[in-house]
């Protein structure tokens, strides 16, 4: 029997009664969406319990997610993504295994971005609720402590928003990927600087003293390198700084031509905001992850105008069943679809109707899309075969193509585009295959005579 979801792309029926419930759950428990029924599961067979009619049984994916505290804003992004595919796949037929179908159910905690209640959460996850299968935590510090507990259980655990390489080199068996990984993050920023100004050299890499971060700014300065460009300045910045003046002081008298840097969204804002404040230029910057949310520029304002940022995913790069590439197969909603379900869970079920679409929410959809597929090719919860169907997975979603590295998990398949702040609008600007406006270079905000 085909699963449901391969034919889904033509399929529009929303299913009310998912909704409903999904949504009286939430009024009955203030911090666990779907509370599951306890109990292991057989190792050869679906571990379920009594759902809809027209479902055998329920799968449950556990989570610990930062709804709270210094990763709030990724992390409430990332549930929303994630419970807007668990309702489309749910109102698509569910995960077909031995010819039955099985309801999705999200069972997620709030970690409040803490590493001690991540190794709780996830503790509590396995061994409490049962769950057989996980998506990690956002940031690749938190998702670096639930690692080993996922490795130590047996669980399969995707990483929607640890991009660290460093977590891939452990030997974990049981985590995977999902985004591209942190050690790429600027390379095609890089690529596209060089096309449009083959003279520049001085470049500047400033980080966010954390795991992620500092993953991405070697990378960076190794692809540079290879590039030609001159590092004239490499140095990192407190996680909890309030003030960048001094070490921004010191970057203005490097005198780059390019900046390139950040951490996540709050650092990020700081960032911007005293660079234009110490009285930094240069011809084009580039900020991780806070760029990417439409608070940034409710923030800054002006001041975000040319900024550019690496992005796993924008709403406007039209990933489709048409365009599907060789050797790969359309699985899960379409864009469309994914941004129509994610604007219903965030004003329905979150209570949070101006949430604002991120890459981040699209990171947490995909990694469902990727459990419910291996899910579906393992025909079983049993963690080994779920892990061993992964290998196999070269699946084209909304999200791009996910293909993963059978020996450490890490992401081979997706690829980050660039996308840059343009008259108060986030616009992808590279590659030119996909772009939807010229990049805006040199920058007029940043770069003055």
């Amino acid at each position: 029997m085909p699963s449901p979801l391969r034919a889904a792309a033509s399929n529009r029926a929303v299913i009310v009664l998912a909704a409903i419930v999904l949504v009286a759950v939430v009024a009955a428990a203030a911090i666990l969406l779907l509370r599951g029924g306890g109990g292991e599961a057989e190792t050869e067979a679906p571990q379920v319990q009594q759902a809809e009619e027209k479902f055998a049984g329920t799968i449950k994916i556990g989570a610990s997610l930062s709804l709270t505290g210094r990763y709030s804003t990724e992390g409430t992004r990332t549930l929303a993504g994630a419970l807007a595919v668990v309702e489309w796949i749910n109102d698509n037929g569910g995960v077909e295994i031995g010819g039955k179908r099985y309801k999705l159910e999200l069972i997620y905690y709030d970690d409040e971005s803490q590493p001690d209640r991540v190794i709780a959460i996830v503790e509590k996850l396995i061994k409490e609720d049962g769950v057989k299968v996980l998506l990690a935590p956002y940031s690749s510090g938190l998702t670096a402590k639930a690692a080993p507990v996922a490795e130590r259980y047996g669980v399969v655990m995707v990483s929607h928003g640890g991009a660290s390489d460093k977590i891939f080199q452990q030997g974990y068996k049981y985590v995977v990927q999902v985004l591209t990984p942190a050690s790429r993050y600027f390379q095609s920023t890089l690529d596209m600087i060089r096309k449009l100004d083959p003279d520049a050299k001085r470049l500047a890499i400033i980080y966010k003293e954390s795991e992620f971060a500092r993953t991405v700014a070697e990378g960076t300065r190794e692809y540079a390198e290879k590039l030609g460009f001159e590092i004239v300045f490499f140095e990192s910045y407190p996680a909890d700084a309030t003030d960048l003046t001094p070490i921004l002081t010191k970057l203005k008298a490097a005198q780059p031509e390019i900046i390139l840097g950040g951490g996540h969204f709050k650092d990020g804002v700081l960032l911007v905001k005293q660079m234009k404040e110490v009285g930094i230029k240069a011809k084009l910057i580039g900020i991780l992850v806070a760029p990417a949310h439409p608070d940034f520029y409710k923030e800054l304002g002006e001041i975000a105008e040319t900024i550019v940022y690496p992005s796993q995913w924008e709403p406007s790069v039209k990933y489709s069943p048409e365009n599907t590439p060789p050797g790969y197969e359309w699985y899960g909603p379409t864009i469309e679809e994914f941004v129509e379900y994610y604007n219903r869970v965030a004003a329905e079920v979150l209570g949070k109707p101006d949430l604002g679409l991120s890459y981040h929410a699209a990171e947490g959809g995909a990694a469902v899309l990727f459990i419910a597929k291996a899910i579906e090719e393992a025909q079983s919860l049993d963690p080994d075969r779920i892990r061993d169907a992964m290998n196999k997975i070269r699946i084209y979603t909304f999200f791009g193509k996910l293909q993963i590295d059978p020996e450490t998990g890490l992401q081979i398949g997706h690829e980050m585009v660039v996308a840059q702040w343009q008259n108060g609008k986030r616009v992808v600007v590279w590659p030119e295959v996909v772009a939807e406006a010229a990049p805006v270079y040199p920058s007029p905000v940043w770069w003055e005579d």
